[in-house]
């Protein structure tokens, strides 16, 4: 039978709107850094594996694998790219244990978002190449029209989506890590500019710099390291069609399935009930209802009900994105189901600090790889 496995060191560089003082290097060293000692690893000693969650047109650098080892201590050591979302990699790096190829592996993400003049042209090369890119429209604006046909498929309303920002932002401003948090109100967010309607400038997650590295090791492993560890009970991954012309508008059929995958492997039937709390993609207003509906946690329609009750709220009976989420913390882009994730340890730690739960046992952290994709990860994390 496959071994258990579990994070038993988490680390991250100072998240920042704008980092020119620093290199993805000295960012990622940073991360390990801390990493490292939380786990009590010597990297050239205690690791298998190594694992960077890194996209080459993000970067600017094609094979961006080979810029990693040295800064994580993986020099001439196995290492390789997932070009996906950071929890993507921990997947991987489940995998590579439960298989018996690794006993310890090291997984990194990161984000630079402020190097970069024209992310939206990035963002385009992933459009179809005959049919979309060619419009050269903004990205932000297949948002707008998901977040319309979202709202009139499940009758969850602009309203609803403006106390998600509300929340959010709220729970940021206990998050040491957090960039933007703030108190706003109903009015401030649809008030504000207008984006692509209906989103207004305050429902898109704004970009930050920031690194994250997780040590994942096997059960038989852990006795020798000294990280508490957090056990990674399922995980799931699903990729629908990228194309606009045939995807499933107004659910998140990638989260559905992904999280299927991982309720299966942790034996969840309930997930309201089984789960104490979450940490969802929210790197638009809407879509931290719409990944709430389709995990399960409430029926379709439900959520924004769910969030004028204060079902959602930290105070409630199925606390969302207590950190602050992307709106709050800023999106990381690969690094952002790291970011989950490391959200998710910290609670089941009780090392949240001013935003720490009281006895969360079980939490799950989902991740969706942005537009233009319909790429989505699930990992249930349980404590010891």
């Amino acid at each position: 039978m496959p071994e258990r496995v579990a994070i038993v060191g988490v680390g991250h560089s100072d998240i920042r709107s704008i980092t020119p003082g620093l290199s993805c290097k000295e960012m990622m060293y940073e991360a390990a850094a801390r990493a490292y000692e939380d786990a009590g690893v010597n990297p050239r000693k205690d690791v298998d594996s190594f694992i960077c969650v890194s996209e080459d047109f993000w970067e600017g650098t094609s094979i961006y694998d080979e810029y990693v080892p040295d800064q994580l201590g993986g020099a001439l050591r196995p290492v390789h790219t997932v070009t996906g979302d950071g929890i993507h990699a921990l997947a991987c790096a489940a995998m590579l244990i439960r298989t018996g190829m690794a006993r310890v592996v090291v997984v990194e993400g990161h984000s630079k978002h402020s190097d970069m003049r024209t992310p939206a042209h990035i963002h385009n090369f992933a459009y179809d190449p005959i049919y979309h890119r060619p419009l050269e429209a903004h990205p932000h604006h297949l948002a707008g029209l998901e977040m319309n046909r979202f709202l009139h498929v499940t009758g969850n309303t602009r309203e609803q989506c403006g106390l998600v920002v509300k929340k959010n932002l709220a729970n940021a401003l206990l998050n040491p890590r957090a960039v933007y948090g703030a108190r706003v109100s109903l009015e401030d967010v649809l008030g504000a500019p207008p984006a692509f309607t209906p989103l207004g400038e305050l429902d898109i997650a704004r970009p930050a710099d920031g690194g994250f590295v997780m040590v994942v090791a096997g059960e038989r492993a852990i006795a020798g390291l000294a990280g508490e560890p957090v056990w990674i009970t399922g995980y799931g991954w699903c990729t629908d069609t990228p194309a606009l012309d045939s995807r499933q508008w107004g659910e998140a059929a990638y989260a559905r399935l992904a999280a299927q995958q991982a309720y299966r492997m942790a034996g969840i039937t309930d997930p309201f009930r089984e789960l104490d709390f979450a940490e969802v993609d929210d790197s638009f207003s809407y879509k931290e209802l719409e990944h709430l509906e389709a995990l399960r946690i409430c029926r379709p329609g439900e959520a924004g009900s769910w969030l004028e009750e204060g079902v959602t709220l930290p105070s409630g009976d199925f606390p969302v994105n207590v950190s602050g989420g992307s709106l709050g913390v800023g999106h990381l882009l690969e690094a952002t189901g790291l970011h989950r994730v490391y959200e998710v340890v910290l609670q089941l730690r009780g090392q949240a600090g001013g935003n720490q739960l009281p006895d969360v046992a079980r939490g799950l952290a989902q991740s969706w790889r942005n537009l233009p994709t319909t790429t989505g990860c699930v990992v249930i994390l349980e404590r010891a």
